[in-house]
């Protein structure tokens, strides 16, 4: 498995490999219905506002030449010096290092005036939230009932971050 910025060539594989996540309705805030190209046109529109984007390549999956295995998306959040991120995973790459692979890519490539790594996750997601754990992500709160899906039931997230004291003075610029 290696690590590799995305490429408008790499659209149309994601767009299927995350519908494949979406479709679990299980792990991530996108909801189906939504097709591949809905889910291709909104990595195309987060690549066009020049996110930084990094998928999981397995460069030998079964023979049959490259796969795309997962995804992760850092980009600004509202507040000076606040990134965030979302990743995903297909079914049958987790628990094999990947979304480690993935995390420690993106944190590496945060810009040096990056002071604080957010995100969000399910409570159920124990997994995610240990991986994020061992990387010096913090839990900073919960949002209880906070987000309505579409079915009518509410759901909780998990707020996390990281902080990075290098950028520290950089942010107070």
């Amino acid at each position: 498995m290696l690590v590799r910025p995305v490429t408008p060539a790499d659209f149309e594989e994601l767009a299927r490999g995350f519908k494949v996540v979406v479709d679990e309705r299980r792990w991530v805030a996108v909801q189906p219905p939504i097709t591949e190209a809905e889910l291709a046109e909104g990595l195309r529109a987060r690549f066009d506002e020049g996110r930084l984007m990094f998928t999981l390549e397995d460069p030998d999956a079964e023979g049959r030449g490259a796969a795309l295995l997962g995804h992760i998306d850092l980009h600004p959040t509202r507040t000076d010096g606040v990134w965030a991120f979302g990743m995903w995973m297909l079914p049958g790459a987790r628990g094999k290092g990947g979304g480690r692979m993935l995390l420690e890519t993106a944190i590496d490539a945060r810009p040096p005036d990056v002071h604080k790594i957010e995100l969000e996750v399910w409570p159920h997601n124990e997994a995610a939230i240990a991986l994020y754990e061992r990387l010096g992500f913090e839990r900073e709160g919960l949002r209880r009932d906070h987000y309505r899906r579409r079915d009518g039931n509410l759901h909780s997230s998990v707020i996390m971050a990281r902080l990075f004291p290098d950028a520290f003075a950089l942010s107070r610029k």
